[in-house]
């Protein structure tokens, strides 16, 4: 089906280009191209997809995919009816969704996160594998973690574990940190960013307030990020290019 969608999705740039073209002409020639796609896309669901789909998927397989439709979004103005129908139930939002399923993967040594289970190790791999610098400031403004990458845009060292995150900033910067803090608690900002030149690099730095999901202030998380090979990307590149 993706090809279906994919082939739908060029044909709609395609006429959108001619549309900001003005090319009329190009327009009228392509459009039946694009309802003979839509039309065949409608008539594969009917004809295999939905029957097959009633054949081979269970009454909790149709609503697990209502409850992540609901999550997502719906393309539609009026919200579909579910199927199959719900009774009495009120939809759960996946962070707050802690019922068992028959999953593919063992969760021994497991701990259950918003959206799925991993291992402390695999925590730790995640985060050490991260394309950014993060740093994590709890409530009481102590530095409790930093993630260790190879590439690094700054270098952190295990004694800023445990310490005020007043002390770990040099004094040109630190008033402006403080503020960004006193802000985070009380609640006026969220969100602090800057970019700059580094070594002939270019940085992006973010600052993002913690907050439980009663809206208390947990602490902060610092990322840095080097842009400068993301500033130049320009196009599109949707092909691999290993070969």
């Amino acid at each position: 089906m993706w090809s279906f969608h994919d082939n739908l999705r060029a044909q709609i740039r395609l006429l959108n280009e001619y549309n900001s073209e003005k090319n009329t002409t190009k327009i009228i020639e392509n459009i039946p191209y694009l309802v003979d796609g839509i039309k065949r896309l409608l008539s594969i669901e009917d004809l295999r997809l939905f029957p097959n789909s009633m054949e081979l998927l269970s009454e909790e397989d149709w609503k697990e995919f209502y409850t992540g439709d609901e999550e997502i979004g719906w393309m539609l103005l009026v919200k579909p009816t579910p199927y199959p129908a719900i009774v009495e139930e009120k939809y759960v939002h996946p962070s707050e969704d802690f019922a068992q399923r028959d999953l593919s993967f063992s969760l021994d040594n497991t701990f259950h996160y918003d959206e799925g289970y991993m291992t402390p190790e695999q925590v730790n791999l995640l985060l050490r594998f991260l394309p950014v610098d993060i740093t994590y400031v709890d409530e009481n403004d102590k530095v409790v973690f930093y993630n260790r990458g190879d590439d690094r845009v700054f270098p952190r060292s295990k004694g800023i574990i445990g310490r005020e995150v007043r002390f770990c900033h040099p004094p040109k910067s630190v008033d402006m940190v403080l503020r960004i803090v006193a802000e985070f608690k009380a609640g006026t900002k969220d969100v602090a960013e800057f970019w700059f030149n580094f070594k002939g690099r270019i940085i992006h730095i973010r600052y993002f307030a913690i907050r439980d999901n009663e809206k208390k202030y947990k602490g902060v998380i610092e990322m840095s990020q080097d842009i400068t090979e993301i500033q130049k990307l320009e196009g599109q590149k949707r092909l691999l290019d290993w070969d």
